[in-house]
Formats: structure tokens, sequence, C-alpha cells
């Protein structure tokens, strides 16, 4: 193997893909043989690309990633990481198979001292003993991961990187969430995170009963509204209940008066 170490990225979430696409990318002697996000799109990229290392999400919509490695086979897999949102006693049978995981959140220390094993082992050209490892976790008896309870269809927590440590923002927390280019900024009181992700992505995983996208690049939390505001100019806005004002498209209105339940508003 060359000193560079290729690695591929799976998981079914954008931001955690794009959590540990941000981690690998300030490593100048790692490359991302590329990024997967389903079970069936991993097997793929496994046996296309021959990344030497995965990081495998283990709860996934179809193929979970335990499917993955039934149908790439033990044998054939590449070193494995996985990742998961677990408890650490559903982790057990990871840990009897001698196998690395990271447990979500997680902080950058942890995933950096991940890498740097599975670098070691790689290195050493011990990646049979992890094969056997992945086998003897297909074999277990012990209760599978996949057969956990499912997480929430929709995102309850939103990891932030800020000055070298990740703060875990719990999406009842945030007031509103506005776009900023590739950017999207999470208000909460008078605090403002900043992460990488597009607002279509966003509207996506959240609650549609708590969440609602007033304006291209405006969403809000539907509890924190206090009044629709109908302008002279036929424009229209939302005041928050600390004041704030946001602009509401013309075109996202009466539904929004509907969700507030407001309907029949001229």
């Amino acid at each position: 193997m060359s000193d560079l170490l290729r690695v591929l990225i799976v998981d079914d979430e954008p931001l955690a893909r794009q959590r540990l696409l941000d981690l690998l990318e300030q490593m100048d002697d790692v490359e991302v043989a590329g990024i997967a996000d389903s079970g069936k799109a991993a097997v793929k990229a496994i046996r296309v690309n021959r990344p030497d290392l995965v990081f495998l999400d283990v709860q996934m919509p179809g193929l979970t990633g335990l499917d993955v490695v039934r149908v790439v086979g033990p044998e054939n897999m590449p070193a494995t990481v996985f990742v998961t949102a677990y408890d650490q006693h559903a982790l057990a049978a990871f840990e009897l198979a001698a196998l690395d995981y990271l447990l979500k959140p997680f902080e950058d220390e942890r995933f950096f001292l991940t890498l740097q094993r599975a670098r070691d082992t790689i290195r050493l050209r011990k990646v049979g003993e992890l094969q056997e490892g992945l086998l003897a976790l297909l074999q277990a008896k012990q209760p599978e991961p996949a057969k956990a309870p499912p997480r929430s269809e929709y995102l309850e927590r939103i990891a932030v990187e800020m000055r070298g440590q990740v703060r875990v923002v719990p999406v009842e927390q945030i007031d509103f969430i506005a776009a900023d280019g590739a950017y999207a900024e999470l208000h909460v009181g008078e605090k403002t995170y900043v992460i990488r992700e597009r607002m279509q992505n966003l509207e996506e995983r959240l609650d549609p009963a708590r969440f609602f996208r007033i304006h291209r690049s405006t969403i809000v939390q539907l509890d924190r509204v206090e009044a629709l505001l109908t302008a002279s100019g036929g424009d229209y806005a939302v005041r928050l209940s600390d004041n704030k004002r946001l602009r509401v498209s013309r075109g996202r209105r009466d539904e929004l008066a509907s969700r507030l339940g407001l309907d029949g508003l001229d």
C-alpha cells in the first residue's frame, strides 16, 4: 500500500457524511475514495473503488452496515470502522469482535485516534485480523446493533464544529435557520452556529410538524412565531417571540397561515 490512505465514507445522513468529509480533508495523506449514501451504494463502491478503509454507518434503510459486510463478504472487506448512534451497551458485539467504532456524536480527538489506529493496522498488514473480527461479528449470538430501536426519522440534534470541538445543538432549541451561501446559520437565542449544509437537506430532515420553510433562505420553528404580519406593500413577515422579524415569501404565506391555525385569514 502507498502512503496515501484511500477512505470510503458511508452514511445515509448528509450532515454525518459532511462531518466525516470535513475531518478527512484536514489530512494531507488521506484521499476520499468515495462517498456512499446507502448500503447498496456502499457495496458497489467497495467493490469498484477498493478503498483501504471504510467508515461504515450501522443503521441505514435497505441494507444496514452489517448487511453490507454480509454482501461483500468479511474476507473482501477493507479495514472497517463502524459509525453508530447506539448506546454503549449495544456496542458490546463490536468490542467482543475487537472492531473499532465511532459513537455519534464523536469529538475530533476520538476520530483522529480511531483513524490512526486504522492506519497502523493497515500499515502492519493486520487487515486479516479485522476481517476475522467481522466474521465473528456476523456469527455472534449477541443482539446485533441493527436490531436496536430505530432512530427518529427526523433530526433531533445537529453537530456544530467550533474552535476545534464539536457542540451538539438540540433542534428544539433552534429559533430559525438562515441560509448563508453554502452554509446555514442556526439561530439559538442570541447565539448563531454555522454549519456546512444546504437548506433543502435541512428542510427534508426537520420535523414538518415543528419547522416550516417561510422563505427560500429561512426555516422557522413554528412555536417561536408570535404573529404573522402584512406590510402595506403586500409583503409578509413573521414576528418571533423575541421580537425578531423574518420575511415570508408570498407563495408560502397561505400555507404558513394554515400551519399556524389562521385558516381563512385575508
